[in-house]
């Protein structure tokens, strides 16, 4: 249900019209939804947010961007385990890998550019809650665990280098919007079990009363995990409280999760037979966070909107890794003696307090048949953080598992400080009922101050600034209601993390969670991007089609030291390039609804650069291989498609299928293209899920991941396996290159069940 406007007609609240246009997303909306959307009270048209806070919104036939929108309604329907498994099922050109070995820890990388909760993997994708950047201060990390997808009302992708999202915008923006109490009235409660040992208890609640409304969702899920030593043990709430007036809008907000994540790190080709099995462990994530914000906006009149926020968030992580030891062998020079510890137990402690505020005005003007919109904005965002690392020796025993056999001694003891600063401003200009033009830009402002804490490495410490004004431009053409066609041109800009500044020496790579090391700077990564496309609707039948390029410069890449495969350092490797196609198109036939999403990647590097890779067949001596223009960046695939079936006979029962196509990929350490393992090959993945209702208050439901079972990888890392021995004992001096992979979960099934009422 959608919330009740009280403002002025030609305003919206908060995020009213977003809201409103994500959760009635028109029928497979140029080819983004599945569902014939139901009656409610729409906005006269369609409202995408452009900006980081709403203001008034754009319509969508003058944004001129592949933009896609999902509803809380189908996020619903189709019961995935969390948000990123919707990601992987449904938008185009999103993909995700298995590098963490647990299904809340993935990668979810979109035209080619990543959002990964790994510290040190390079990020290109902003993400939004709220208007509140949730990419981490440290390391612009996104833990997607932390984002409780019970809260979600929709979401919009923002593809492109758009500036006004400010950093980290190199190949898109996910915005996500939570729930309120007048637009999700009433209380559910929800339990489902199956596969995997997996147990989830799910509550949600909300209402109105005045001008006061408000929502809480909690859930709980604990699982054992479909491999050895991965399960997963969640708990998330968020809560909301609101007030509506006549022209003031005010939403305060807690966002609070406690979670504990173990995964399996890559298993190498050799290990195959089992699956299950995991290379070493332990290895384990502890997220804690609270983050509380507040919004609001208000009305000057019906095209005067002043928006605001303001957040803290607290947020603590506690990590232990295991790791072959890369001395084992080795001659310390005191004792004379080779180094005879097996293993080392990795734990890092971060802690860190984020916040910051943004303020936003939005200026509408007609003239005739003129219409402007001109918005203005400034945000802030800060961050303060703690980092420890602490080694501890092990030994491995049979099953590999990283035994202590010594005390943990502090490796790494740092503090850092982000500050970011950005004044942005974007005009849209249609000037015929036919065409509109869109001018926008954003000055960055990025400083970074590393401080050695242990008082041993006074070295570390450094202060960097990194700052930017970038562009954008674009044009739509509005023919008829039914057929927009668009052309844009945006640059954005990414500043180098502590994480990468103090790891960018060739001569002492570093661990992933990085330990701090006194390193050479690095470069901001710059952005630009051109897309054409068109888009179109008629009655039942959508469409979209776009085509884009990205060329970065100075793009940052992890390059292995060729010791362990977490192993390495970063670097600017010069120009990248990011370029496809996307097709997508969707049609209802009654109660039969299809939508399929088609996307062509062709992630490229541009410079000639040279990689310390020893565990690729084709190294030279040195152990060195060289990266030449036009060699495809490892990890994207070049072809996905995603379809959507639905079919909803009646309201009391309804059955739906996604089917996952996606083609091989590189491992990473082969950046040339030449490694005699090859690449990690494609696969295709079908999905099910189903739902009965008894009658308005209770509903039965199903999902069957993986419906055919098919055992894939999406994920590669070239790497020396030390576990050569009898039984697959640690052997190093036997040690064999092999490419090590991310694996897939094998099928899985789940029932549930879930009463409401108001």
């Amino acid at each position: 249900m959608q919330r009740r406007l009280r403002l002025p007609a030609l305003v919206s609240p908060h995020a009213g019209a977003v809201l409103a246009a994500l959760q009635s997303c028109c029928a497979i909306a140029w080819a983004q939804s599945s569902q014939t959307p139901t009656p409610q009270e729409l906005p006269p048209v369609t409202v995408i947010g452009t900006t980081p806070l709403p203001g008034l919104g754009t319509p969508l036939r003058d944004v001129p961007a592949n933009v896609q929108m999902f509803g809380g309604t189908e996020i619903g329907k189709q019961r995935q385990g969390n948000f990123t498994e919707f990601l992987e099922n449904n938008p185009t050109s999103v993909t995700v890998n298995a590098a963490q070995g647990n299904p809340y820890q993935p990668d979810i990388s979109f035209r080619g550019f990543t959002a990964s909760p790994l510290l040190g993997v390079p990020q290109g994708i902003s993400v939004f809650q709220d208007g509140v950047r949730i990419n981490e201060a440290f390391g612009d990390v996104v833990n997607w665990d932390l984002v409780p997808q019970s809260a979600i009302a929709g979401f919009q992708l923002i593809p492109g280098s758009n500036p006004v999202f400010g950093l980290n915008t190199l190949g898109g923006a996910l915005s996500v919007i939570t729930k309120s109490g007048s637009s999700n009235p009433g209380t559910s409660v929800e339990f489902s079990g199956g596969s995997f040992g997996r147990i989830t208890a799910a509550f949600d609640h909300g209402g109105s009363k005045g001008p006061i409304d408000w929502f809480a969702t909690a859930n709980v899920s604990n699982e054992s995990g479909w491999a050895q030593h991965n399960p997963s043990h969640v708990r998330q709430l968020f809560s909301k409280l609101g007030y509506q007036a006549q022209q003031t809008n005010l939403e305060l907000s807690l966002t609070a999760a406690d979670n504990r994540l173990e995964g399996t790190q890559t298993l190498p080709l050799s290990f195959f037979d089992d699956r299950t099995q995991a290379y070493t462990y332990p290895d384990t994530n502890i997220n804690e966070l609270a983050m509380f914000a507040l919004k609001g906006n208000h009305a000057f009149g019906p095209d005067v909107l002043l928006d605001g926020n303001v957040y803290l968030r607290r947020y603590v992580n506690n990590a232990v890794n295991s790791n072959v030891n890369d001395e084992f062998g080795a001659i310390d020079p005191v004792t004379g003696l080779p180094d005879d510890v097996q293993a080392i137990n990795d734990r890092a402690f971060l802690n860190q307090t984020s916040y910051g505020l943004g303020l936003q005005l939005t200026l509408k003007q007609s003239y005739g048949t003129t219409r402007n919109q001109l918005v203005l904005g400034t945000a802030g965002d800060f961050g303060d953080i703690k980092f420890n690392q602490d080694a501890q020796p092990a030994q491995f025993d049979a099953l590999r598992a990283a035994v202590p056999i010594g005390e943990f001694e502090s490796e790494t003891s740092a503090k850092s400080r982000t500050r970011s600063f950005g004044l942005y401003a974007m005009d849209s200009l249609a000037f015929t009922p036919e065409w509109t033009l869109t001018l926008s830009a954003r000055y960055n402002d990025a400083h970074v101050s590393i401080r050695d804490a242990s008082g041993n490495t006074p070295d570390l410490n450094g202060d960097h600034t990194f700052a930017r004004f970038n562009p954008a431009i674009g044009m739509n053409f509005n023919p008829t209601p039914a057929f927009t066609g668009y052309a844009t041109y945006n640059e954005g800009m990414r500043a180098p993390t502590a994480l990468e500044l103090t790891c960018a020496d060739p001569a002492a790579p570093c661990k992933l969670p990085n330990s701090f090391l006194a390193d050479p700077p690095l470069k901001k990564i710059v952005a630009k991007t051109i897309e054409i496309g068109a888009r179109g609707k008629q009655n039942a039948f959508a469409w979209s089609a776009s085509m884009y390029r990205t060329d970065l410069i100075d793009d940052i890449q992890f390059v292995s030291s060729g010791g362990g495969i977490n192993a390495g350092f970063f670097q600017n490797v010069g120009r990248t390039r990011r370029q496809g196609l996307e097709i997508a198109a969707g049609n209802g036939w009654g109660p039969l609804h299809v939508v399929a999403r088609y996307g062509l990647i062709d992630a490229t590097f541009q410079t000639t650069f040279i990689e310390h890779s020893p565990s690729n067949s084709s190294a030279d001596a040195n152990g060195d291989i060289q990266v030449q223009p036009g060699n495809k960046i490892p990890g994207i695939p070049r072809q996905t498609l995603r379809m959507r079936v639905d079919f909803e006979p009646s309201q009391a029962w309804s059955v739906g299928a996604n089917l996952i196509v996606n083609t091989s990929v590189y491992s990473r350490g082969d950046e040339n293209n030449q490694d005699v393992s090859g690449q990690v090959p494609g696969y295709t993945v079908v999905n099910l899920d189903g739902r009965y209702r008894v009658n308005k208050a209770l509903e039965f439901f199903a999902r069957v991941n993986n419906l055919f079972d098919r055992k894939y990888a999406n994920f590669g890392i070239l790497g020396e396996n030390v576990f050569t021995g009898p039984n697959r004992s640690f052997d190093p001096d036997n040690a064999v290159a092999e490419s090590f992979r991310g694996l897939g979960a094998p099928r899985g099934a789940w029932v549930g069940v879930r009463y409401e009422w108001e």
